[in-house]
């Protein structure tokens, strides 16, 4: 068996619910039985702060629990695409929210720009589920996770009030990780 471990960082501010998405991932993750762990920070203000959670996937133990050097890196805001973008592999995947971030900062091989807050908005009626869109786009990118343990871990973490929208969110996000891999 080949050794991999792969790591990811999902970036943004307070109240867009990445901390919530990194836990999903984890649970996912653990859910196909690979070791994971999943660490967390955020900005002393509860909603508008800088938040970024990592979350490291491997088929071994994990002796380095933070992600280090990205294989994936979700940013949904200008700020945290600055800040993190130049920890991103070479061959690494960025995925930004083309409504907030306007400008990279370097040349990055593999991008996918989508206007997730909009069409969020748009397809589901609320911005509340878009983290669970970006997140589901990045997994379907990452052909690490099943659909299947994804939607799993969706339902095991949060309310079961919210189940619906949420998986109607999980459905999006891998709409639209197929369109951008058309673009690619």
């Amino acid at each position: 068996m080949n050794r991999f471990r792969k790591e990811f960082r999902l970036s943004g501010s307070g109240g867009q619910g990445l901390i919530v998405a990194g836990i999903i991932l984890a649970k996912a993750a653990s859910n196909e039985g690979y070791k994971v762990t999943q660490t967390q920070s955020f900005g002393p203000e509860a909603r508008g702060g800088s938040s970024r959670t990592d979350v490291v996937i491997s088929n071994n133990e994990i002796y380095f629990p933070e992600a280090q050097s990205f294989d994936y890196l979700i940013a949904l805001t200008q700020e945290a695409c600055d800040k993190y973008l130049f920890d991103l592999k070479e061959d690494g995947l960025l995925l930004i929210d083309s409504n907030y971030v306007k400008n990279l900062s370097m040349t990055v091989n593999n991008i996918v720009e989508v206007d997730f807050s909009d069409i969020t908005i748009e397809k589901l009626g609320t911005a509340l589920p878009m983290n669970i869109v970006t997140l589901s786009c990045i997994v379907k990118l990452s052909n690490l996770i099943s659909e299947k343990a994804l939607e799993r871990a969706i339902k095991e973490i949060m309310k079961p009030s919210i189940h619906e929208i949420n998986i109607k969110a999980m459905k999006l996000g891998f709409e639209l990780s197929e369109q951008a891999k058309m673009m690619q």
